[in-house]
């Protein structure tokens, strides 16, 4: 048993504490037997230690599958049979014989000195965090509590949904964080040598990629509606008097991406699909700074476990760990069966201690990105930290400044850092400019238990990229027409000096993913024609499999009717939900800037006032389920902004999260509320749901209570679905 135990340790890349409660066990236990005894301890030691989660998902076998929460740790308390060729049979503090396999529990500390449990706590309490025998100090100390709550009263979603106050959880509890001490020694992983150029990523299957190009030709062949974009435009009224100027007329431009050949009935994920979606570089930066120590480096490792198994062949995979320094611990290579096991080998062996330096690990991020040999057609960088940055950032100035990321992201093609805040101390003002600038989204992950699911919802996203660099063009079609404004969140525009022409650069859609953009214009008086164009609009992009560019054959023009007199009008449906997410969006920044100024009365104000404007709006009055979702956001960030320290520790990560998603309209992971209809999740694709529901299910069958990311969408365009 106890090689079982080490071995389950190990999968884990940790250690794990178990507490077996003397009088407990021995009450469920058989009493006419000792024997009986031991065994009925090793069979729950070992129920308990095979049930625990490893780096690599694997798909439930049974309803009962539940793990006890592991405490990772570099010290264990282990429940063993008895063992003859034992030298460690007396507790040095009480000098009594250790009786494994009677329902004693045994400490064994990280200097491999045995103690009874209750002996070494009680030793501990008293402030002694030297082993008695040798005296080596300790660097962990074993206590018993339950894990604490989050802040602000919101109660923790557990690992998984593991139970949360469990009698056979031993907590180690670390001393004080390393990250405060700066002269502490960081590991010894920080300081292995690695080559000057990181031009040693592994070469791509270039013959798996000609043959997608061949599969990709014959299948457009077939169906012209594979790989086109779907362009619809919506203009706000369908009628204007010819008497009647109006300004700022809105017309909203309508993208959806199209599915990935394969078919819409089969999984963008399954083996069988995996040869026609569009291979990726990833490049992840992840946090081990000595706040990650225990439960939040273990769910770490499981996350990138299931990151590492839903790559294909064809993606690259590279692990930056970063702390006071930074560190490239497994090198671009390709995820192929053998990729896979070397890249949960370097995941598992990371190990928590240090500060927090998320500019050192961004440089080396680029750096790998920047040196490699070959690309693949999709690059990204995923970032975790639930730290302050602790160091300072050099601008080309000279000067030192905390905002200055954009000198240490990859030079060219812009590469999206998708960063994650995990927990309540994380740096979210660094982490959501990084994100802003470099076109990446800031997910905010308050409950540890989620990390998983947000990892799986953005490489959900990023494995099914079907359109690269989307361009719009749009052109007044009238003479006397001119563009007064273009509305595209934070994406790029651009207007021509005489108002007649303008672009947006779209971007990267994944498959199914829709952008909607609004575009305003003065439309003159007009007494000469009964129906009037507006706009000419114009999409090109690239194909990231065959890598050419793709121009839709007919424009899409706006017309409106131009009668001598018209009955009531009515608004587009359409038009007004975006102009109501446009209008949350703006109300968040502005309540963000107060905020950060110090008056939190004016920011709840400000959108109070947004809610009961959307309250009154045609979209709202009609049920319309994204404008319900919308007011119930506003609503959850009022009460994050209910005083200081709410906002302080989680209330600016919540609307950061949010503005990030609505400015890219692409979906983040916010908070950790299970209520449904407090978190929007319009930007969630089909391949993202899919993945999430992986997540949820790769373990344990069925989602657990309490998500945090909800498997629905809320369809800007219903009949289209």
């Amino acid at each position: 048993m106890g090689s079982k135990w080490r071995k389950a340790k190990l999968a884990l890349g940790m250690n794990m504490c178990l507490y077996v409660p003397h009088q407990k066990l021995e009450d469920s236990l058989p009493s006419s037997s000792s024997s009986a005894s031991s065994t009925s301890i090793a069979n729950v030691a070992s129920r308990l230690s095979t049930d625990s989660v490893p780096l690599s998902p694997v798909s439930p076998s049974g309803n009962d599958c539940r793990p006890t929460t592991p405490t990772p740790s570099s010290s264990g308390l282990r429940v063993s049979k008895s063992s003859p060729k034992s030298s460690k049979r007396t507790c040095s503090i009480c000098l009594t014989a250790m009786k494994p396999g009677q329902g004693h529990a045994i400490f064994t500390a990280e200097c491999s000195h045995s103690f009874h449990f209750h002996c070494i706590t009680s030793n501990v309490k008293h402030g002694n965090q030297i082993c008695p025998v040798c005296r080596a100090k300790w660097k962990e100390i074993p206590f018993q509590s339950p894990a604490s709550d989050l802040p602000n009263g919101r109660s923790r979603i557990n690992p998984a949904d593991w139970p949360r106050d469990d009698a056979w959880t031993t907590v180690v509890r670390r001393l004080p964080s390393p990250r405060l001490d700066p002269t502490r020694q960081i590991s010894s992983l920080f300081h292995t040598s690695e080559p000057g150029t990181f031009d040693d990523d592994e070469v791509l299957d270039l013959q798996h990629e000609t043959t997608e190009e061949n599969v990709f030709a014959n299948d457009a062949a077939k169906n012209n509606s594979i790989g086109s974009i779907e362009v619809k435009t919506y203009p706000e009224v369908s009628a204007i008097p010819r008497a009647t100027c109006h300004n700022n007329f809105a017309i909203l431009i309508h993208l959806k991406a199209p599915h990935p050949s394969g078919g819409r009935n089969e999984t963008m994920f399954s083996p069988t699909t995996q040869n026609s979606r569009t291979p990726v570089d990833l490049v992840t930066v992840l946090d081990v700074s000595g706040s990650m120590a225990g439960t939040k480096i273990a769910l770490l490792k499981r996350a990138m476990g299931f990151v590492i198994q839903h790559l294909g062949p064809s993606d690259r995979l590279s692990v930056i760990a970063f702390s006071s320094t930074a560190r490239r611990l497994f090198p671009l290579r390709r995820m192929t069966e053998t990729g896979q096991q070397e890249a949960l080998q370097a995941v598992n062996s990371l190990t928590s201690n240090g500060g927090t330096n998320i500019a050192e690990g961004l440089r080396k991020a680029a750096k790998v990105i920047g040196d490699r040999k070959w690309k693949n057609p999709v690059g990204s960088i995923i970032l975790l930290s639930d730290g302050q940055d602790t160091y300072t950032v050099t601008s080309p100035s000279g000067a030192h400044s905390r905002t200055d990321y954009r000198s240490l992201l990859p030079a060219g093609p812009c590469i999206p850092v998708h960063a994650f805040g995990f927990g309540a101390d994380h740096d979210a003002s660094s982490m959501h400019s990084i994100s802003e600038i470099s076109g990446g989204t800031f997910s905010f992950i308050e409950a540890e238990g989620v990390i998983q699911d947000a990892f799986a919802q953005c490489i959900g996203g990023l494995l099914s990229v079907v359109v690269q660099e989307a361009c719009l063009k749009v052109q007044c079609a009238h003479p006397n027409l001119v563009i007064n404004s273009i509305k595209a969140g934070s994406y790029r525009t651009s207007l021509a000096a005489d108002a007649k022409t303008g672009s947006i650069d779209a971007g990267d859609l994944y498959a199914e993913e829709e952008r909607d953009f609004l575009v305003t214009v003065n439309v003159p008086v007009d007494e000469s024609c009964d129906e009037m164009s507006l706009l000419k609009v114009q999409c090109i992009y690239r194909d990231p499999i065959s890598k050419e560019m793709v121009s839709l054959e007919e424009a899409n023009e706006v017309k409106i009717q131009r009668p001598t007199i018209i009955g009531q009008t009515v608004v587009s449906m359409e038009v007004d939900r975006q102009r109501n997410r446009l209008r949350t969006a703006e109300a968040m920044a502005e309540a963000r800037s107060a905020a950060e100024h110090g008056d939190l009365t004016a920011a709840v104000s400000i959108l109070e006032s947004c809610r009961r404007a959307l309250s009154e709006t045609i979209s709202a009055q009609a049920g319309d389920r994204l404008c319900i979702a919308l007011c119930a956001e506003l609503k959850e960030m009022q009460e994050r902004m209910a005083n200081r320290r709410v906002y302080e520790s989680s209330g600016r990560a919540y609307v950061l999260s949010g503005l990030s998603s609505h400015s890219w309209q692409r979906a983040t992971a916010r908070g950790d509320s299970t209520n449904s209809t407090s978190l929007v999740q319009a930007y969630q694709t089909p391949t993202m749901t899919d993945m999430v529901t992986r997540s949820q299910t790769m373990f344990f069958g069925n989602p657990p209570q309490g998500k945090l990311l909800q498997t629905q969408s809320f369809s800007a365009h219903p009949e289209a679905r």
